[in-house]
């Protein structure tokens, strides 16, 4: 059961939520704006960019205020502030957003450090609001049923469980290339296949792993691949990389009595997913489902502010991502 928190919610629980969007690059102007706007019991009022008139362009099409200034943004009429910045710039705008009293949804990964995310944490607690990360595909609905017959042990014993995610992104001027940004395909692909491996197999024990430059040169690297050791036992295996034009991202759960994939989902958006599960002594099942998991971690997290309930994926589970995602760095000597 969610634990419930005493929000100083008031009258919000019966109006709409007010957002305000920061940062606006691509994947907020293609994806967060245009989800955001699905919502029912949600407005966009609000938008903070650099650059000013990168706002002002996209507040028209959203009916909304726009900003270069944090500060008055944050003091627009806003309930909740969906963090889609540049990992360097997470830290800051989500201390300042919890001071203003504001709900936080950040984008992945929550910070550049272990250190910046615990103290953002802290400070959202400090200021009793709400701070979740944007693992986006924890909320499909076949991982839902995945991660469920998991539980019910209808795999048996967890031998491993390996997850893919693998694009083509030659260097450019973006963050992602960037180390001190908290670039590379680690914090920007890994993130997301870390936290699914730990939401099937739960907390690890000991890192091992590679990082390197297969194809691309810069300053970080093109490549990563790991293995994690889970406390309860079995392995997690990953592979992320900027480097491949063609790859078949998925994930496999291997059991003692079968195993199971999700295809079709990882750097995929509105496809539908497959499911198959393979047991020992049964015919092989399947199933096919095409869902906005995007519009559904929204809705997750608008309920949590309105229901006053913890969010599913909260501060804590980002920072032991990228305490984890350090770990690898380290043992790399990267």
């Amino acid at each position: 059961m969610k634990s419930k928190t005493n929000l100083p919610l008031g009258k919000r629980l019966t109006r709409k939520l007010n957002w305000g969007v920061a940062g606006l690059g691509g994947f907020a102007e293609n994806s967060v704006l245009p989800t955001l706007n699905m919502l029912a019991k949600s407005k966009i009022v609000s938008l903070y960019s650099h650059d000013l008139k990168r706002a002002q362009t996209l507040g028209v099409q959203y009916s909304a205020k726009a900003f270069s200034d944090f500060d008055d943004f944050l003091q627009s009429g806003i309930d909740v502030v969906y963090i889609a910045s540049s990992n360097n710039f997470h830290y800051e705008q989500t201390i300042k957003s919890a001071r203003a009293g504001k709900h936080i949804l950040c984008e992945k990964p929550l910070a550049v450090s272990s250190a910046e995310a615990k103290e953002m944490v802290k400070v959202c607690k400090e200021n009793n609001v709400f701070l979740s990360v944007n693992y986006v595909y924890r909320f499909h609905p076949l991982v839902r049923k995945a991660k469920e017959l998991l539980e019910r042990g209808m795999l048996g014993q967890v031998i491993s469980i390996s997850g893919s995610f693998n694009i083509d992104y030659p260097p450019n001027e973006n963050y992602r290339f960037r180390k001190e940004a908290g670039g590379g395909p680690l914090r920007d692909l890994g993130t997301h296949v870390i936290n699914l491996l730990t939401y099937f197999g739960g907390d690890v024990v000991d890192v091992k792993g590679y990082m390197d430059n297969v194809i691309y040169n810069s300053e970080v690297e093109d490549f990563a691949t790991g293995i994690f050791k889970f406390k309860n036992g079995g392995y997690g295996l990953f592979n992320v990389s900027f480097n491949s034009a063609k790859a078949p991202n998925s994930i496999v759960v291997q059991g003692h009595k079968g195993y199971l994939t999700i295809e079709n989902m990882i750097a995929k958006k509105f496809h539908s997913v497959k499911l198959a599960i393979n047991l020992e002594g049964e015919t092989k099942k399947t199933f096919r489902r095409k869902a906005n998991k995007f519009l559904i971690r929204l809705r997750s997290f608008q309920r949590s502010i309105l229901n006053g309930e913890e969010p599913e994926v909260t501060g804590e589970e980002g920072v032991k991502n990228i305490e984890l995602m350090e770990k690898f760095e380290e043992e790399c000597k990267w």
